[in-house]
């Protein structure tokens, strides 16, 4: 009987020491399982912010790609109008040539004109510059948000 409780002690005592060595990788485990759900929440709102200052970017891209369409859309009207001045003026520099009267006057108009049409040209090809970069950066922000859903993809199939 004396054998047999010092068999079932040492047995009691193995198993103790298995259960305290469990109990510490359990406690191991769970404090290893909270900081990886730390590390997830912190990485979840690190993209968070990122996502709304991406959306806030693409925002004000939307409202300048805007601006220059609406710019270059008046630079275009009034691109016209200089060339139809142009062309009046350049009729009316005709007609003075025939008649030689007033052609000093005829060309100073006609210069005046080309003038101001060589600014409107300018002017347009500068703000379709300007839009063609706003275009630029609203792909750029477009293939930005590509990656982060395949960032999240990753990150829900590698839970």
């Amino acid at each position: 009987l004396k054998e047999e409780n010092a068999i079932l002690r040492s047995k009691i005592n193995k198993l103790q020491i298995l259960s305290e060595t469990q109990a510490d990788k359990l406690r191991k485990l769970e404090k290893k399982l909270e900081e990886n759900k730390i590390k997830e929440e912190k990485e979840a709102q690190d993209l968070e912010a990122m996502v709304q200052h991406v959306e806030q970017n693409l925002q004000m891209m939307t409202k300048r790609a805007a601006k220059a369409e609406n710019s270059t859309a008046k630079l275009r009207q009034e691109n016209a109008q200089l060339q139809a001045e142009l062309r009046r003026s350049r009729l009316e520099s005709e007609a003075l040539r025939a008649g030689q009267a007033g052609l000093a006057a005829a060309r100073r108009n006609a210069e005046l004109a080309l003038q101001r049409l060589l600014q409107v040209t300018a002017t347009s090809r500068a703000s379709i510059r300007q839009l063609l970069s706003g275009a630029e950066s609203l792909q750029l922000v477009a293939d930005l948000l590509k990656s982060i859903d395949r960032i999240s993809e990753v990150s829900e199939d590698g839970q």
